[in-house]
């Protein structure tokens, strides 16, 4: 009777996983999120020293929004030249694994790069991560990639409605009115994290759009509404470039990175499964194990925000022992 029952359950089973194991394009896909994690951690160290840079040189708090001149002088700097090259890259691996494999699976794989800057900033800015600031980025990483393997098992990727691209694109202009009115009024008020996530927040809606536009390429399908979302896109990234470049001003590159690697995958997941309809074949245990595993990595991010040793060193509310010497207690 036992026996006859595990091949009921795995039979069960067999029928629901419906992602990893039937979806060969995963099988790409992942290593192509994989690549784009590097470029964009890469990227994000190099960006990060060339508003630095700037902000030194101009002599302006680069924390409370770049100014046009801020701007012009990003546009000399080598080293961001060369971070937004690397972003590029990044961004190419990105497009490219959306192409084959689900957005809900691709996206948060970028948390692999918060842990590629995490070890490059602590090397630069001899600012060695603390206890706190390891469990935070263990608890970014860790409900990302577990949030991930659920999403693998369960993904699929159904036809986009015209109906749907329409919420998509409505939804987005709340979200940007929003963080105008927010950027506006308190803007010099605003830090890193109210930066970052308002980028997270509009490439989670870049990531959408472009996975729209890619498969409506494909299937040859470019109408005016693929080209109002080709708009859309465009307009998102250029206001969510604009808000990570003054996080950089405002915080050290790793949780820029932590921020958009959490907030990002977050926003596209909940558009995919709130509006896509990419988890249609997931069980309720699933979706609980989806909203569990984002509060921890929301959680991690809040208090990397808080905790991380050099936000701290700067703020002067704590003295922070610089490179190896930080005592056994901390590490």
């Amino acid at each position: 009777m036992s026996a006859h029952l595990m091949v009921m359950l795995v039979d069960e089973v067999g029928d629901e996983l419906v992602g990893a194991f039937k979806n060969p394009g995963l099988l790409m896909g992942i290593p192509l999120a994989l690549a784009g994690a590097v470029f964009m951690s890469l990227g994000a160290q190099y960006q990060h020293r060339g508003v630095t840079k700037v902000e030194t040189l101009s002599g302006a708090d680069a924390g409370k929004g770049l100014s046009m001149s801020q701007l012009k002088r990003l546009l000399t700097r080598p080293s961001w030249l060369v971070g937004t090259l690397m972003l590029g890259l990044a961004i190419v691996c990105q497009l490219a694994a959306l192409s084959v494999a689900p957005l809900i699976v691709v996206q948060p794989l970028g948390a692999i790069a918060l842990v590629l800057t995490t070890l490059l900033n602590a090397r630069v800015s001899g600012h060695a991560p603390t206890r706190r600031s390891i469990v935070s980025i263990c608890a970014c990483v860790g409900g990302i990639f577990l949030f991930v393997m659920v999403a693998a098992l369960f993904a699929t990727e159904p036809e986009i409605t015209e109906r749907q691209l329409f919420t998509i694109l409505a939804i987005l202009l709340v979200v940007i009115i929003l963080l105008l009115a927010c950027w506006l009024i308190l803007r010099h008020r605003m830090r890193a994290l109210f930066y970052v996530t308002g980028a997270g927040i509009l490439y989670g809606f870049v990531a959408t759009l472009a996975k729209v536009v890619i498969e409506k390429v494909q299937a040859g399908d470019f109408t005016w509404v693929t080209l109002v979302c080709v708009i859309a896109l465009v307009a998102a990234a250029i206001a969510g470039a604009y808000f990570v470049q003054t996080a950089y001003g405002s915080g050290p590159p790793d949780l820029v990175i932590a921020g958009l690697t959490v907030v990002d995958p977050m926003v596209a997941v909940l558009i995919g499964l709130l509006v896509l309809g990419e988890a249609t074949a997931a069980p309720v245990w699933a979706l609980i194990a989806f909203a569990v595993l984002g509060l921890v990595a929301a959680w991690g991010v809040v208090t990397l925000a808080r905790y991380h040793p050099q936000v701290l060193s700067e703020s002067q509310e704590l003295p922070i022992v610089r490179g190896s010497s930080v005592p056994a207690d901390e590490q």
